[in-house]
């Protein structure tokens, strides 16, 4: 079984519904939900008549062949075929006679049926009350549990998956999950309430989802089994009858919805009802929550966009990394008011200093991390300078994170399956420890958002499995940080938690690999500052 996460997100501790409620279809629901269906059973046709005007007898090849795969895929061989025999599957709709003559009906003998009065509660239809608790109390989530939300593909199906953290149990489990269209690129956790709002909320327990399809979902994480998104943001989200119109012409780049897969997703913190998100055609947009609707759009780049992040405190200054190799700082409110700076690979990560935010980060694809300061706008990307740079790892630095509540602590994640722990002081990096997680390739590394778990670390990659890593249990942590934070002082069991997953990767090499903190010299970092 091949499985693989590609993107996590935390959700703060206390802001979950403590009993999470099961999705129940009211009259409203299913008419949502049948125009939902009924866009997408009319979009697979049109797809099916397209394919078989263009393609005639081939078409019809393609379509057994893709019937075939279907059927591999779903698991259905030989063995299932002798199972159907076994219980006659294809006459299963032909009339019986019992064995006097008579047709039988489907209960069989009925004088055998236990009945009840009229009134009276029906035994087999009544859920007992102990049982309904039972269930109420497995969906409980406690004030002090953390939620992960982690991107999964697993046998081609993808789905989001729902963990609650127990710091203190050392326990991390499965509480729901989510099915989506598509194969999940990006996560962003929304503290507004988005679409349906009965209850009139004011906050939420939401999530965005970005996926390999050019619309965003927008989901309750407080509802257990619902079937459908509460929102969707682009095509679509629109109103059928637009939709046709619009699908009888190719989809260009636009300023109303994405065309292509959704890289990156960030909320605005203080103005809530605005997300952005980045995009495959090479497009940014802001999108208006209360509405659902997109607000405004954007053309920074001449590349798939797929880094974005929010400025700390001016709320309207957007950074955006893109596979053109550029970094653009815009204001929002007058795009053309942008700056921009210029690295050597692909863009795969930015990330404003949330401890001095006139400086930001840049990740890319040739392992390298930059440091940049925005009050130093070159005249050109190419005349772009960096704080300082660092060769952080061989290949991809696929992911990375800012401590919130510790400055100059940071994580970087690799293709090269480490997770890198590092400290930064007077604008000098210096590496605290390498580790091996047994997740493969390292797509997700991001620290706890609540003080009292800051050192905890959730890291998930190519063999499709979570490990939470309790940072300040590792002796080379504790003595990096032990002059700022006392109670480090001591070494103590080193402790990670995870969900182990079946995968048919393999690690030769797999394992713990500490290597404790040496300045990087020479090929490793290099400050600017001399210059």
């Amino acid at each position: 079984m091949s499985s693989m996460i590609t993107t996590t997100t935390w959700v703060k501790r206390g802001v979950a519904a403590q009993f999470p409620t099961k999705y129940e279809i009211d009259e409203a629901e299913m008419g949502r939900i049948s125009k939902l269906a009924r866009m997408q059973l009319e979009d697979a046709k049109d797809d099916m008549n397209a394919a078989q005007e263009g393609s005639g007898d081939e078409g019809d090849d393609a379509m057994v062949d893709d019937a075939e795969e279907k059927t591999e895929a779903k698991g259905i061989d030989s063995a299932d075929d002798d199972v159907l025999k076994e219980f006659d599957m294809d006459n299963y709709d032909k009339e019986e006679k019992d064995e006097h003559g008579e047709k039988a009906t489907m209960f069989g003998n009925v004088q055998s049926l236990a009945y009840h009065q009229p009134n009276e509660e029906d035994p087999y239809l009544v859920i007992p009350e102990d049982e309904d608790d039972e269930e109420r109390e497995e969906l409980q989530i406690m004030p002090n549990d953390n939620l992960l939300l982690a991107g999964k593909v697993e046998d081609e199906v993808a789905h989001l998956e729902v963990y609650v953290y127990e710091d203190k149990a050392d326990n991390l489990y499965v509480h729901h999950d989510i099915m989506l269209p598509g194969i999940p690129l990006c996560t962003e956790w929304l503290d507004i309430p988005v679409g349906k709002n009965p209850e009139g909320r004011t906050q939420g327990n939401f999530v965005a989802i970005g996926t390999m399809e050019p619309d965003i979902e927008i989901w309750d994480l407080d509802v257990v089994d619902c079937m459908y998104p509460n929102a969707i943001l682009g095509q679509g989200g629109q109103d059928a009858d637009k939709m046709k119109k619009k699908q009888k012409k190719k989809a260009k780049a636009n300023d109303e919805y994405h065309i292509d897969a959704v890289l990156a997703l960030a909320a605005n913190r203080q103005h809530r009802n605005l997300l952005a998100s980045a995009s495959a055609d090479k497009t940014v947009k802001l999108w208006d929550l209360n509405t659902a609707t997109c607000a405004k759009s954007y053309s920074n780049h001449k590349d798939k966009v797929c880094s974005l992040d929010w400025h700390p405190t001016e709320s309207t200054i957007l950074l955006s990394g893109s596979y053109d190799r550029t970094v653009v700082a815009a204001d929002m409110r007058a795009p053309d008011a942008q700056a921009r700076w210029g690295v050597d690979a692909d863009v795969e990560c930015v990330r404003w200093d949330s401890h001095d935010t006139n400086f930001f980060y840049v990740t890319t694809d040739g392992g390298m991390v930059y440091r940049y300061d925005m009050r130093n706008v070159p005249t050109t990307p190419a005349e772009s300078k960096p704080v300082w740079s660092l060769q952080a790892h061989d290949s991809s630095v696929s992911s990375f994170d800012i401590n919130r509540y510790i400055p100059g602590f940071l994580v970087t994640g690799s293709t090269d399956k480490t997770v890198k722990l590092w400290s930064v002081e007077n604008d000098r990096p210096t590496l605290i420890v390498t580790r091996k997680l047994e997740v493969g390739k390292v797509f997700s590394t991001s620290f706890a958002p609540d003080q009292e778990v800051s050192f905890r670390l959730a890291v998930a990659g190519s063999k499709g499995n979570v490990q939470i890593w309790d940072a300040s249990t590792n002796g080379a942590v504790r003595r990096a940080f032990v002059s700022r934070l006392p109670d480090l002082a001591g070494d103590v069991q080193e402790r990670t938690v995870g969900i182990s997953a079946d995968n048919d990767e393999s690690d030769s090499d797999e394992g713990e690999d500490e290597d404790e903190g040496e300045p990087r010299g020479g090929d490793g970092w290099e400050s600017m500052d001399e210059d």
